[in-house]
């Protein structure tokens, strides 16, 4: 998918993982209880870094929604520092890891959000049709079991 179809489904993709986890879908088996607040963490740097005021207070997964509540009050404002970010060949930001591109930057955020709504979905039709949950075994590292 292309970069400019990732910023228009931003906004959805973020509405779907909200909704889901609104609906009781349980991502404390998965990588995405930890991966999903870092990534709206580095997504605010990012975007802060372009201009906007993202301060988040909350931990987990409740950062998302307050995310998307700061979003929508100032959602012509974001969508303008997303445009200009992403339309910026030299912009930088320091890392931890050294100085990197903002854009780059943002479109792994928005490449992140886009892939997590979809496993989100997926995750939430097989939950509808009675799959049985899935759980990590705590003594075998990698073994999945059905619980």
């Amino acid at each position: 998918m292309e970069v400019p179809s990732y910023y228009q489904q931003f906004e959805r993709n973020i509405e779907m993982i909200l909704d889901a986890l609104r609906a009781g879908l349980d991502l404390r088996t998965t990588a995405l209880e930890t991966s999903l607040p870092l990534e709206v963490y580095v997504l605010c740097e990012v975007l802060n870094q372009g201009g906007a005021r993202f301060q988040l207070t909350t931990e987990g997964l409740a950062r998302l929604a307050e995310f998307e509540q700061q979003y929508r009050e100032h959602a012509a404002e974001i969508e303008a520092i997303m445009r200009r970010i992403l339309e910026d060949k030299r912009a930088t930001m320091r890392t931890p890891e050294g100085r990197v591109l903002t854009k780059e930057m943002l479109i792994r955020r928005l490449e992140f959000f886009n892939e997590t709504a979809r496993q989100v979905n997926v995750m939430r039709t097989q939950q509808a049709l009675g799959s049985p949950m899935q759980y990590q075994h705590p003594h075998i590292k990698g073994l999945v079991v059905n619980k």
